[in-house]
C-alpha cells in the first residue's frame, strides 16, 4: 500500500483496536492488514503497536503518530470535499452545543441563520462537557485550553470573569474594600449544573489571609439567573465581563474589588478532526471567529 494507504490502516486499526475489524472496514483480509502495519513500522523504524494475544495497543509513540494521521486524513478528505462540492451552497443539519449564555450566543446564531437559510441548526444550550465525537457532534463552543486529541479547535476570543453589583445595593450594603468584606455582603453564586459544585469566585487573597467567606443569598444553575439577581439589587455577583457590559455602560451595575480578581478565560469552538470540514462546518466557523470575536474583545 502506499503512504496515505497505510496511515489509513493504522489509523483503522488504531480505532478499532483489531486487525479483523480494520480488514472488515478496509475490505482486505486482517493479514494484510498486519503486513501493512509491520511494513509501516519498518519504514518508520518504531513499533507502533503493543500486540498480543487478547488485544492490540498503542505504543506511546504510536498515540504520537497517531494524532498527526489523523490530522492527515482530515485535511486529505477536506480537500477532496472541496473539489467536489466548490460550486454547491452550505446546506443541510449542523449539530453545535453551546455554553448557556444566550445573550452571547443566539444574536451570532440567528446571524447565521439569516446569512445561510439553507442549513438547519440543532442547538444543545447546555454547560455539560459533553462527549463532542462519541455523542455526533459537528461542532462546541467552549471555554478553557482544549486537551481532547480527536478535536481541532480554533480560539474566538477571551473574557474575564468580573464581581458587580447595582448602585442601590451598594448604597444600601456598602462598597467592599477586601476580599474578607464579602463575609458582610449577599453573594450570589453560579453553581455547575453536572457536579452541583460551587463555580470559584478568581479572588486574590492578601499574605496571610484566609479563604474569604462568601454568604449565598442565591445558588443557580443559569448564571443569567444570577445576572438578573445582580441587576435587581440582590447581591454581588461574579460574571463574564461580555455579560454586564451594557448593564455597566449604562450604569445598572458596578464593579467591586477590581484589584483583587484575577482572571482571563477564552473561547473555543471544537470540531472532530477526524470528520472532514464540510462546507456547511466551514462557514460555521469562520461566522464565528468574525462574529462572536468582537463581542468578547471589544472591550
Amino acid at each position: 500500500m502506499d503512504s496515505l494507504g497505510s496511515i489509513s490502516v493504522f489509523v483503522q486499526v488504531a480505532e478499532t483496536r483489531s486487525f479483523t475489524e480494520a480488514g472488515r472496514l478496509q475490505g482486505v483480509s486482517s493479514s494484510a492488514i498486519g503486513k501493512s502495519i509491520a511494513r509501516l513500522e519498518a519504514r518508520l523504524g518504531v513499533r507502533l503497536f503493543h500486540r498480543s494475544t487478547r488485544s492490540i495497543t498503542l505504543t506511546s509513540e504510536g498515540a504520537l503518530f497517531l494524532e498527526r494521521c489523523r490530522k492527515i486524513l482530515a485535511e486529505v478528505e477536506a480537500a477532496e470535499f472541496e473539489l467536489c462540492n466548490a460550486a454547491s451552497a452550505p446546506h443541510g443539519k449542523l449539530r453545535v452545543s453551546l455554553p448557556q449564555v444566550h445573550g452571547l450566543v443566539m444574536p451570532v446564531m440567528t446571524g447565521f441563520m439569516a446569512l445561510y437559510p439553507q442549513i438547519e441548526l440543532d442547538l444543545d444550550l447546555t454547560d455539560r462537557m459533553v462527549d463532542v465525537v462519541e455523542e455526533g457532534f459537528d461542532a462546541v463552543i467552549r471555554t478553557g485550553q482544549p486537551r481532547d486529541s480527536r478535536l481541532m479547535a480554533r480560539p474566538l476570543g477571551e473574557f474575564r470573569m468580573v464581581l458587580v453589583a447595582s448602585p442601590a445595593y451598594l448604597q444600601q450594603r456598602g462598597v467592599p474594600q477586601t476580599p474578607a468584606d464579602l463575609a458582610n455582603h449577599a453573594c450570589l453564586r453560579h453553581t455547575f449544573h453536572a457536579t452541583g459544585k460551587l463555580e470559584p469566585w478568581p479572588l486574590v487573597r492578601e499574605p496571610g489571609a484566609g479563604e474569604p467567606m462568601l454568604p449565598a443569598r442565591l445558588v443557580s444553575t443559569s448564571i443569567e439567573a444570577v445576572s438578573h439577581a445582580a441587576l435587581a439589587g440582590m447581591g454581588i455577583a461574579c460574571l463574564p465581563d461580555f455579560m454586564v457590559r451594557d448593564a455597566m455602560a449604562h450604569g445598572h451595575l458596578q464593579r467591586v474589588l477590581d484589584e483583587h480578581v484575577r482572571h482571563t478565560g477564552q473561547f473555543w469552538v471544537l470540531w472532530p478532526s477526524s470528520r472532514h470540514a464540510t462546507a456547511k462546518l466551514r462557514v460555521f466557523i469562520d461566522h464565528l471567529s468574525a462574529r462572536l470575536f468582537p463581542a468578547i474583545d471589544g472591550r
